[in-house]
């Protein structure tokens, strides 16, 4: 049984990731942990204890991360102490954190993915073939929504989204970022030529699929050699 914890307890996605976890027999779940200051430290979520100390990530075998840039950089230098794997959902990360994840891969292994979303790491595969099939006669434009709380905008997913196609194709991407209501998330990616048009959109209805792939990475990572993976080897 795999021994889990989770950074961001108390959000949306990490709330979603304990009750997910509890069902599935692999799991048990042993931390539930937020940044300091929380207004939630130190009581009790779902008969766990919610704590700001992360030396308790002593306790896991593996740690679900979905909390916030600064939160993110102080638990990987615990997980890079305590030798323990790490799932990172966590997005606004910037240059320096993103290279600091890349440095305790030397050590852990990390699954590292802007959306754990089994659809959208198939929809990153494609891209880039479509782009190519194509060719240069037709424009790119990415547009993305989500809820009007989230953050950063455009968000991780569109930015891998124009990572991706820009190293298939060689040109920028327009990306277009929409913050409205209770949007869970939709990326739609539009092929434009002269005659025709083609778009490929991926709509997220609840936020169970990025929670239960998160966790699918989890049982993937578990044991595995330190190094820097993605939702791509996960699916493989």
């Amino acid at each position: 049984m795999i021994k889990l914890g989770v950074s961001g307890a108390c959000g949306k996605m990490g709330r979603r990731i304990i009750e997910l976890a509890r069902e599935d027999k692999n799991f048990e779940v042993v931390l539930a942990l937020e940044k300091r200051g929380h207004p939630l430290s130190g009581k009790e979520f779902g008969g766990l204890k919610i704590t700001s100390s992360p030396d308790s990530i002593l306790l896991v075998d593996v740690l679900v991360d979905f909390s916030t840039p600064e939160a993110t950089e102080t638990n990987i230098d615990y997980v890079a102490k305590y030798k323990k794997a790490l799932v990172l959902g966590t997005t606004g990360l910037n240059d320096n954190q993103i290279k600091k994840v890349q440095d305790i891969s030397a050590l852990v292994p990390v699954v590292f993915s802007p959306n754990m979303s089994v659809g959208v790491n198939v929809l990153f595969a494609l891209l880039p073939e479509i782009a190519k099939r194509l060719g240069p006669d037709y424009s790119i434009e990415i547009i993305e929504a989500h809820h009007k709380m989230k953050k950063d905008a455009p968000s991780g997913t569109a930015k891998k989204m124009a990572q991706i196609l820009k190293e298939a194709t060689g040109q920028e991407i327009p990306t277009h970022a929409i913050r409205l209501g209770d949007i869970v998330g939709d990326h739609t990616v539009i092929f434009c030529g002269n005659s025709e048009r083609i778009e490929i959109k991926h709509q997220a209805h609840s936020r169970d699929l990025f929670a239960l792939g998160a966790l699918k990475a989890a049982k993937w990572v578990a044991g595995k050699p330190a190094g820097l993976y993605s939702m791509q080897d996960v699916l493989r």
